[in-house]
């Protein structure tokens, strides 16, 4: 059986124009129009963990939070692979801290169907805090593992998790529903191909 599985995507600035960046003065917000974004690389990391997990009746969709140009990076992500896409997006959105975006996605991913596991980058390129996957899990109400270097299907139709902190590996058996924060250590992403 595969799995139903949402992936968390985010469009960052290239950071071959990290020199264009400037923040409004009085919104004290980064300026982005002008700069072009790719996809954060951590998610390339969660993209291919789904990919991998999905089987072969399973799903995976993306979802992102953000203005409308991020439609390109969702294209990126089909191309990959993924069967499906969400744009969240609205200018009340502009300028969202941690709290205020994780909250939009879970908001997104409970009216978008019943998934079994929702997968994300550790971290944005862009502001690195690395509070989403955990805040998101939170309003989930869902368990949920940070820095997951290995994942596998369990033969309870639950999953075993290795994660890395910066001096040991653990070893998790998690139930579904649950959300995994990917490590860029788990995996190296696929090229976009040529059908995609």
């Amino acid at each position: 059986m595969g799995f139903k599985i949402a992936v968390c995507i985010k469009p960052v600035p290239d950071p071959t124009h990290y020199d264009k960046i400037r923040i409004d003065p009085v919104r004290k917000t980064v300026v982005r129009e002008g700069i072009p974004t790719i996809m954060n690389p951590c998610d390339k990391h969660a993209m291919e963990a789904a990919l991998q997990l999905r089987g072969v009746d399973g799903e995976v969709t993306v979802i992102t939070m953000a203005p409308p140009n991020a439609e390109e990076t969702l294209r990126e992500a089909l191309a990959m692979g993924a069967d499906a896409a969400i744009l969240l997006t609205d200018r009340a959105f502009a300028g969202a801290d941690t709290w205020a975006t994780s909250y939009t996605l879970a908001a997104g991913l409970r009216k978008a169907g019943n998934f079994d596991i929702v997968i994300t980058g550790t971290e944005s390129a862009d502001g690195a805090t690395t509070q989403v996957p955990a805040q998101l899990a939170e309003w989930l109400g869902w368990p949920h593992l940070w820095n997951a270097v290995g994942i596998e299907k369990s033969s309870d139709s639950g999953l075993r998790i290795r994660t890395k902190s910066e001096t040991e590996w653990s070893d998790y058996q998690v139930t579904l529903p649950c959300l995994l924060a990917v490590s860029r250590e788990s995996n190296k992403p696929r090229l976009t191909s040529l059908m995609g």
